[in-house]
């Protein structure tokens, strides 16, 4: 996961409309978050497989293919059991959001959403206290271990090196 005070929060978005997923994407890269989005399973899988993701926010109805059982699996990863789950739909018939709040859910967003509504969720599903509590192990644990935080790999550049003037 990212350090929160030097990186964006990396969200993976998975829903099989494109409108919504592109609509998704930019409330949230407009308010500072890193965004990435996956039509389906296989591209979600590969992504949480290569990003450092700190949300993932999915649908629960991918076209046929169950967005509950896809973030169950995306869960068994290796380093994703404590990113936080969002699940969104169009449906609000209870059992869906009963079944979504059993898989992990942190958050039901209704579709279509408000921005501000997913703004809010969002920001509350980052800061949860147990997620806090690992990003802050994570860190002390990266700057006992190496010069560069690997979290932090991303912000290193020439432009955070100072040089002696001559």
């Amino acid at each position: 996961m990212n350090s929160p005070a030097t990186e964006p929060a990396v969200i993976l978005i998975i829903d099989n409309d494109p409108f919504t997923m592109t609509g998704l994407a930019a409330v949230l890269d407009m308010s500072g978050y890193e965004c990435h989005c996956a039509r389906g399973p296989e591209a979600a899988l590969k992504a949480a497989r290569t990003l450092p993701l700190d949300l993932i926010l999915c649908d629960v109805n991918l076209g046929g293919e169950s967005g509950i059982e896809l973030c169950q699996e995306l869960r068994a990863q290796p380093g994703l059991d404590d990113v936080p789950l969002m699940f969104m739909s169009s449906s609000q018939s209870a059992d869906i959001i009963r079944r979504s709040s059993e898989a992990g859910g942190a958050y039901y967003l209704r579709k279509p959403f408000e921005p501000d509504v997913l703004l809010e969720l969002v920001g509350k599903a980052l800061w949860m206290p147990h997620l806090v509590q690992s990003r802050v192990a994570q860190a002390h644990a990266s700057q006992s271990t190496s010069a560069v935080p690997k979290s932090n790999l991303k912000a290193a550049s020439l432009q955070s090196l100072k040089m002696p003037l001559a």
